[in-house]
């Protein structure tokens, strides 16, 4: 979660040639967007909006971190009720094949389980005997195995010290031998992050420095061939059937096809728009938190899970 200037420009340029502006007017003719399609607010009732995540259901857990609940959006009903509170503060969330809840928990750095009858697991929250800076964003790959983002953004609610890591990273955790990698050193500041359906593509955006970059994800999780993705960060990821890659930020929703370039630009009539998935139960909605609302879209794409 962060509240920067990314994507200031493209928003302007959005504005400029007529797609900015109000929920409702989007669409670049790229054709991902469903025939007729608007951008529908769902509600606009909460603090700060992230972590969407959707079960095999096609509902989808969100959270509110500010005011420390995990919501719920009802595929078949459309309703929203609060899941599970308090809830760490959790940010980013991922559902693996067994249904467990997945949760970056800001409040003590911590990467929490949370089972079906929401009995949490404490799996991490150090590296190298140090605390993490704040595990914010969070993908599963096919095997089960984990990614997720550490970068450090400073809470009023923490109760412990300075930063313990020496840099803001990405890490890799196997869930068989529970082994912890550092994977990514070199960014200013990693935050959203998504990997191909497939398993053989990671993209991670680097917010501060506006970039995304994409890595080739080795068995043993490692991460080769460093490549520019595109010339834009993301606070939140995902990725649809066709292989097109959705950042957020300032500028709304801004869609790049699997080659990098740009496609689609959704604007979103909120500061901040954090981040997004697919739900529904065929997937094909459009799920976006942006600051204290929330809102769907009918795509023609689909989604496709983390697992």
């Amino acid at each position: 979660m962060t509240m920067n200037t990314t994507g200031m420009a493209l928003a302007l340029m959005c504005l400029a040639t007529g797609l900015g502006g109000a929920a409702g007017a989007q669409s670049g003719g790229s054709g991902i967007i469903a025939r007729g399609a608007k951008l529908q607010k769902v509600a606009s009732e909460f603090l700060f909006t992230e972590g969407p995540a959707s079960d095999k259901k096609g509902d989808i857990y969100f959270t509110d971190q500010p005011n420390d609940r995990i919501m719920k959006w009802s595929a078949t009903t459309g309703k929203i009720t609060t899941y599970m509170k308090p809830c760490g503060r959790s940010n980013g969330l991922c559902f693996d094949a067994k249904g467990n809840l997945w949760a970056c928990a800001d409040e003590k750095n911590e990467m929490w389980k949370i089972g079906p009858g929401k009995k949490v697991t404490v799996v991490l929250g150090k590296y190298d005997g140090k605390l993490l800076n704040g595990p914010n964003d969070i993908w599963l790959r096919p095997d089960g195995n984990f990614y997720f983002s550490d970068p450090f953004y400073k809470r009023d609610y923490w109760k412990r010290g300075p930063q313990e890591q020496d840099v803001h990273a990405v890490y890799y955790f196997d869930t068989s031998t529970h082994k912890l990698t550092r994977v990514i050193g070199d960014f200013q500041q990693p935050n959203g992050l998504i990997g191909s359906p497939d398993g053989k593509t990671l993209y991670v955006a680097d917010i501060d420095a506006n970039k995304s970059y994409a890595y080739d994800i080795q068995p043993d999780g490692s991460l080769t061939n460093k490549r520019l993705f595109c010339e834009l960060g993301s606070d939140g990821m995902t990725i649809d059937s066709e292989g097109n890659v959705y950042l957020t930020g300032k500028a709304g929703v801004t869609v790049f096809d699997k080659t990098g370039k740009q496609i689609e630009q959704i604007p979103i009539a909120e500061d901040w728009t954090a981040n997004i998935c697919f739900g529904g139960k065929d997937m094909h909605t459009l799920f976006i938190t942006a600051s204290k609302s929330v809102y769907t879209m009918r795509m023609r794409v689909k989604g496709v899970g983390s697992q």
